[in-house]
């Protein structure tokens, strides 16, 4: 017998045992990568302005503008302008970069402007409260579906945004009920030194809920939050919002235009599992 006989012989009786019935586990199926490590979804880090509800235009921008009449402030942003203002994280830094480009108003001498900045940011806050109070501002499509489905499946909560931390509490306890705010951890921008698309927010909510990043999903609409996503090392899925349609998401997982109401076509649990690393 030739040595090639011998060698197909030992590879035809090595085939054969793998494929015997009483062996088990021969041929691994080819199924994901979070699948095949047994991950679970363990969290839901949503962002606010955007997300949950389309603030911006209709919430945020209209609070600004308001805020600038008290104040005897000859300014009133447009949607074009707000749109390009959003390229810069943070409502105070926004009025910043602002006046920094076009000139700062009379009404906000040098000396103090740090100050007044904040005293506008704080009146402007309060605003955009009254607006959702008064129902200005729906929730998106599909944010209570899926809010639902994560409670009901035990998946912990958390709004992570450059936002007041009143503003998007508010916000929170007013449209989706006091029930389920209860279930959420808040995360703002006045809580972490370097706000989006730094990282800073996903990984106090990470590092205070004690939380496995590969099992956590986050939920943006910008690609300013792409960004801090995938600093902090966190899979992304992006539902795009009205000021947002257009930008590049490189980095995200997945891009919806919404959440949807309808799970069958809808953004589900098992939509963002299949997003784990």
């Amino acid at each position: 017998m030739t040595m090639k006989s011998i060698i197909l012989i030992a590879v035809a009786a090595t085939t054969a045992a793998a494929f015997s019935p009483g062996r088990k586990n021969s041929v691994k199926p080819i199924i994901s990568s979070s699948r095949a490590a047994g991950k679970t979804l363990e969290a839901i880090l949503f962002d606010c302005d955007g997300v949950l509800a389309d603030t911006e235009r209709d919430g945020h921008r209209l609070a600004f503008n308001r805020a600038f009449q008290l104040n005897g402030i000859e300014e009133d942003w447009s949607e074009h302008r707000y749109g390009k203002l959003l390229e810069v994280g943070g409502g105070k830094e926004r009025m910043t970069a602002h006046w920094n480009e076009v000139g700062w108003p009379a009404a906000i001498p040098e000396e103090g402007r740090s100050d007044k900045v904040l005293e506008l940011h704080l009146q402007k806050t309060d605003i955009f409260m009254e607006l959702i109070d008064e129902g200005a501002i729906p929730l998106r499509p599909g944010v209570l579906r899926l809010v639902d489905e994560a409670i009901q499946k035990g998946v912990k909560l958390a709004v992570c945004s450059t936002s007041n931390e009143k503003a998007v509490r508010n916000l929170v306890e007013t449209l989706m009920g006091t029930d389920r705010a209860s279930r959420f951890r808040i995360f703002a921008g006045d809580m972490v030194k370097k706000k989006k698309p730094a990282p800073d927010v996903y990984l106090m909510a990470v590092d205070e809920m004690g939380l496995d990043k590969s099992r956590c999903v986050i939920i943006e609409d910008s690609h300013i939050g792409v960004g801090a996503a995938v600093a902090a090392g966190i899979s992304c899925l992006v539902t795009k919002s009205s000021y947002t349609a257009d930008e590049d998401f490189t980095g995200s997982k997945k891009i919806v235009d919404e959440l949807g109401d309808d799970a069958a076509s809808g953004v589900t649990l098992d939509t963002l599992t299949l997003l784990l690393d």
